[in-house]
């Protein structure tokens, strides 16, 4: 509530009379509603904008006339379900134990390139199982490691 005061009992003010009453108003709250509407109105628009900016770009490669085919063959790990029971995972089309798997890609790395692997597993197996394998893969010398998944069956 602002205080009314006279102008007679300010100090430094000249024993006139004024006309009227000075009220001291002094502001002890600061006004947040037009700060929350700000706010409200950047809160939607960012929202809103979010999704367009997630998309990705449509872009055009280039297209080279002499290409030189790629002449290293990839190299597939798969994990099949029977891997909780025997420890066995195949490198391309061979079987091998789980233990050896570090030495058997260690041979099969050897003067490539490309340190890369493809793995693939059974949807079944467990997380921690896929991560054992990994391990086995980077103690073997591969530097990445991509997961092969289908393409969702469209209805």
């Amino acid at each position: 509530m602002p205080k009314i005061q006279s102008a007679e009992n300010i100090e430094g003010y000249t024993r006139q009379r004024r006309r009227g009453v000075r009220i001291g108003t002094a502001l002890s709250e600061i006004n947040v509603v037009p700060l929350v509407d700000v706010m409200l109105v950047l809160l939607i628009i960012f929202m809103v904008t979010a999704p367009m900016i997630q998309q990705g770009l449509d872009v055009s490669l280039p297209r080279a006339r002499r290409v030189e085919p790629i002449v290293a063959e990839r190299i597939f790990v798969t994990i099949p379900l029977s891997y909780r029971t025997d420890g066995i995972v195949s490198v391309g089309e061979e079987q091998v134990r789980f233990e050896l798997l570090h030495e058997r890609i260690e041979s099969e790395l050897e003067g490539r390139t490309e340190r890369n692997v493809f793995l693939r597993g059974d949807g079944n197996i467990t997380y921690q199982e896929l991560m054992s394998v990994i391990d086995e893969l980077k103690m073997g010398g591969v530097e990445e490691v991509g997961l092969v998944t289908d393409l969702p069956q469209t209805p």
